[in-house]
């Protein structure tokens, strides 16, 4: 290896939004994460959303505009005859 053009790498401690810290090597001089597998749905077992950008609430808003929309029926907008027995009386 070259000497000279390789960062330094050393221990830091890595800091989660939920308080948990542990360590481990980077060459950053310090990590503040927003969630760990300390309080990770998947490792904690929660039913809960993780969402720190407002990501949930902006799909949810999108999903209640869109189910406000009225869809048109297409009975309503059919010609001819409804069902079968109208087709035999019509002959």
């Amino acid at each position: 290896m070259k000497a000279n053009i390789h960062p330094k790498y050393h221990p830091v401690v890595v800091t989660c939004n939920c308080g948990a810290k542990f360590e481990t090597g980077s060459t950053k001089p310090d990590i503040a994460v927003d969630i760990c597998s300390k309080c990770h749905p998947f490792f904690t077992g929660e039913m809960r959303f993780v969402d720190a950008l407002g990501r949930v609430e902006k799909f949810q808003k999108k999903q209640e505009a869109a189910g406000k929309k009225k869809k048109k029926s297409r009975k309503s907008s059919q010609s001819g005859p409804q069902t079968l027995s109208d087709i035999r009386d019509a002959k």
